[in-house]
């Protein structure tokens, strides 16, 4: 079940794209492009710093981490960093990959949603990682962010 909170979103990202996983914005799947692989193919590496962004172009975060399913070979999460100085304070999120758009011409991911949304978001910090085998948690995660868990796809 997909969870919409936001009613509007950036003009050059599709609704269509905003509501399938493992979106790219504004790239058709016919165009594989003369600059390298990307952005259908990318290394983990490419990603790490990326802003994240909502509706109003405002900066959520930057990616952190990718976290990989080993067992089933997916992405199943991307660990957004936010607030903080220079590291210290920084919270960290773990945003279901299927929660999230790349936009390949910003550079940057989109993310349905606000600001204030990470107020009472399930975050962490760099010493005290969740337990990645707690499946609640992991359930927790994705209905926060209103998406499907990327195992059940």
């Amino acid at each position: 079940m997909m969870i919409n909170t936001l009613n509007t979103y950036p003009s050059d990202v599709s609704l269509s794209t905003l509501d399938d996983p493992a979106r790219i914005a504004s790239y058709p799947e016919t165009t594989m492009g003369n600059k390298g692989p990307g952005p259908r193919l990318l290394t983990a590496s490419t990603l790490k710093g990326d802003r994240v962004i909502n509706h109003l172009d405002e900066t959520l975060g930057h990616i952190d981490e990718i976290m990989l399913d080993m067992l089933q070979g997916r992405i199943a999460y991307a660990v957004m960093s936010s607030g903080g100085f220079l590291g210290l304070g920084e919270r960290l999120f773990a945003i279901p990959w299927n929660a999230l758009v790349l936009d390949p011409d910003r550079e940057c991911f989109v993310l349905k949603a606000s600001k204030d949304r990470f107020e009472n978001a399930p975050g962490f910090d760099k010493s005290h990682w969740p337990s990645l085998a707690d499946r609640s948690w992991h359930e927790d995660v994705h209905h926060y962010y209103g998406v499907d868990p990327y195992w059940e796809k």
